[in-house]
């Protein structure tokens, strides 16, 4: 399983029509991280990049997993394999009962 990272280019002005979908936008961002297809999602200050990291076999199966967003009409994306991905994650320190 191969991951992609996808650079996003998002409108320079936010439509009703864009606005009104960003609500079903994150339910679906929550329910591909949920089933580990999307790893990280993150989004310029400016509002006008959105980077993601999507676990694929393929850069074709990778956009169809991005092509499940609410917003993709909205959305100029770019898709490169990543020969590699460091993730931090924060862990919870382990409890000794000793």
């Amino acid at each position: 399983m191969s991951q992609f990272m996808v650079e996003i280019n998002l409108p320079a002005e936010m439509t009703e029509e864009f606005t009104v979908k960003i609500p079903h936008q994150r339910l679906k961002v929550n329910e591909l991280m949920e089933n580990g297809k999307l790893l990280t999602y993150a989004l310029s200050f400016d509002r006008q990049k959105l980077w993601c990291v999507v676990k694929a076999q393929t850069e074709f199966e990778a956009m169809e997993i991005i092509s499940e967003f609410p917003l993709i009409n909205f959305m100029d994306p770019t898709i490169t394999e990543l020969m590699f991905n460091n993730i931090v994650s924060l862990r919870m320190p382990l409890f000794s009962l000793n």
